[in-house]
């Protein structure tokens, strides 16, 4: 009898599990997503400011598993784990497996602040990325109808909340576009003084990386006209007023908020299987603390037997590539009774790019930290590379071209598809 393998999440470590498993004739094996399309998260923000086409870090999950005989797709939601059944329940249906994977990922963490869970905008999934897009495109075009210097200035400032790779980023994308783009989209806008802010309640940017990239990446984005404030916290946004644990506050429509993540919680798993930030305790085999045959791997599993990461592991790529790839190895070990390897990460570095040509790259073994030209240029290929398919590569290296040698992009359009109520 062929084992029913169900994995809810298609994202790095699902994906990365299934190609492990293909065409294994001991498995059947169902990937579960809400969404009919893997995407690439390390690239969502080229989507939000206009620079990449949705379809460059987007493929549908039916198309990538054409050939591969034993694996399903099944859109829909987890809503509740029967562990006592080998059962799940989504929002459209039951299935029931012999193994179990959980691969969820992580949401955005507004820590509990409902004015901002409201009203500032994220930055996790494809649609967070074009609302995004669609919101500062909204706001610019308003701003060329406002008379008033300080509504008009509230209307053309950006604050983004969370100095990690991601507000890195986008806060360096977004002063590329004010200085080459949208001077010259928006001539109405010259002199209106709007700022971008980039916010992090932590003493230096970029936190898990050495002192000299952080420096590099302030002394970066500082040149850039980014105002980078340290050592204070969002706390609330208001009335169009972004609020500040320093008692300061910054006057602006836009709050882009990349501050935090949390992993989900499913019915059917006690209190004391979560861990810290919410994420499912695992052993070294990633086996769901308290189960036998329930696996967690990537952002929402918390390992602490790894000896080289005993608070758990960094919530990044690598860790989830690797999981996936060692768990397909375990689930074939264990159909033939061989012995399990225990998860031990390689890390393989961290980079974060800032602008144009500039970038931060460190390797750990051996140590070696490089920044500037070559450093961008290592961040583009490994993430080009990441790409899970070929015509993703091409058509994002097209794009990244256009955008270098002319410094701009034709893709700045509002688009808000409509519902059928809507035009009635």
């Amino acid at each position: 009898m062929k084992k029913e393998i169900i994995i809810i999440g298609g994202g790095f470590a699902g994906i990365n599990l299934i190609q492990r498993l293909t065409n294994r004739p001991e498995f059947n094996i169902t990937l579960v997503d809400k969404n009919n399309y893997n995407f690439f998260p390390p690239l969502i923000y080229q989507v939000a400011t206009g620079f990449l086409e949705v379809t460059n870090i987007t493929y549908p999950f039916r198309k990538l598993f054409q050939k591969k005989r034993n694996v399903k797709f099944r859109m829909g939601s987890l809503l509740k784990v029967v562990p006592e059944e080998n059962k799940i329940i989504l929002n459209n249906g039951e299935l029931h497996y012999d193994y179990l994977v959980i691969a969820t990922g992580t949401e955005t963490n507004y820590f509990g602040i409902e004015n901002i869970m409201k009203h500032a905008l994220p930055m996790k999934t494809i649609n967070d990325a074009l609302f995004l897009r669609n919101s500062l495109l909204e706001r610019f075009e308003e701003a060329t109808r406002i008379t008033d210097p300080f509504e008009r200035k509230k209307y053309t400032s950006i604050v983004i909340a969370g100095g990690g790779p991601t507000g890195v980023e986008l806060a360096g994308m977004l002063a590329e576009m004010r200085k080459n783009i949208f001077r010259k989209d928006y001539p109405e806008l010259s002199g209106s003084g709007g700022e971008i802010y980039l916010i992090d309640g932590a003493p230096t940017l970029l936190t898990p990386m050495s002192s000299k990239s952080q420096q590099y990446t302030f002394d970066s984005l500082v040149k850039m006209g980014v105002k980078v404030i340290l050592n204070v916290q969002v706390k609330d946004f208001v009335n169009d007023t972004v609020m500040l644990s320093s008692g300061d506050s910054i006057s602006a429509k836009t709050l882009i908020w990349s501050a935090g993540v949390t992993a989900s919680v499913f019915e059917g798993f006690a209190k004391e299987q979560y861990g810290r930030g919410r994420r499912l305790l695992v052993n070294e085999y990633n086996q769901v603390q308290g189960t036998e045959n329930i696996f967690a791997i990537g952002d929402t599993a918390l390992m602490l037997s790894d000896p080289g990461f005993p608070d758990g592991h960094p919530q990044v790529a690598q860790v989830a590539i690797q999981q996936g790839n060692l768990l397909g190895k375990n689930l074939i070990a264990k159909e033939s009774g061989n012995l399990l390897k225990p998860f031990r990460y390689s890390d393989k570095g961290t980079m974060a790019i800032i602008g144009r040509s500039k970038a931060a790259a460190e390797l750990p073994k051996p140590k070696i930290r490089f920044t500037g030209f070559f450093a961008w240029f290592a961040w583009l290929f490994v993430h080009l590379m990441s790409l899970i398919s070929y015509r993703n590569r091409l058509t994002t290296l097209y794009n990244w071209g256009v955008a270098f040698f002319t410094k701009d992009q034709a893709l700045r359009m509002i688009i808000r598809p409509l519902k059928k109520s809507d035009t009635e």
